[in-house]
């Protein structure tokens, strides 16, 4: 298996190099899509991700269950492009704003349960995956605690997606830049 996380921030470009290094793996590429289209907004986002794919590819819809969708579609002739951690997160964290001050997302059984999952099946996997997630950190300390939440464990998800990538790359403007190649 080889394992790349692509990380950045909003309009990045992650996921356009995400999308040049799966055509580059000469595999066929399937996306592995976490966002759900709950509004206009994210609705066209998602048709404009969409658009901008090639024909070919394509595409299975996971909003939670990633870990047994990654399982079933992975393969050695296959690349996986996953777009993105940080939806995907955000959907285990629906039910977060029910938590009691001071606790933390380990309270939430699908969260833990679906986090575990992911970090125990990404090592196993057969062919290639390339992983999309938002750098959130780099921002503002969020006003409200939910998102204190969701910025401490997007934080904890990518460093532990990082510690198991071979590759993991930061885009800005368009560029990326490699932070671990092994």
């Amino acid at each position: 298996m080889t394992c790349e996380l692509i990380l950045g921030g909003a309009r990045s470009g992650k996921s356009r190099e995400a999308e040049r290094r799966a055509t580059e793996s000469g595999l066929a590429v399937t996306v592995i899509a976490t966002a759900e289209a709950l509004d206009d907004e994210m609705a066209a986002r998602i048709r404009r991700h969409q658009a901008d794919r090639p024909a070919g590819w394509r595409t299975v819809e996971t909003p939670v269950a990633l870990a047994d969708t990654l399982r079933r579609e992975a393969a050695p002739d296959r690349c996986l492009l996953v777009d993105c951690l940080t939806l995907w997160l955000s959907n285990l964290l629906v039910d977060a704003e029910s938590l009691p001050p001071g606790a933390d997302a380990e309270a939430l059984p699908l969260f833990r349960a679906q986090r575990d999952a992911l970090l125990a099946t990404l090592p196993r996997l057969p062919g290639r995956i390339v992983l999309v997630a938002n750098e959130v950190g780099l921002g503002l300390v969020p006003e409200h605690p939910l998102g204190r939440l969701f910025r401490d464990e997007a934080g904890r998800l990518n460093q532990a997606v990082a510690a198991l990538c071979p590759r993991v790359v930061f885009v800005a403007a368009g560029l990326p830049l490699v932070l671990k190649q092994d």
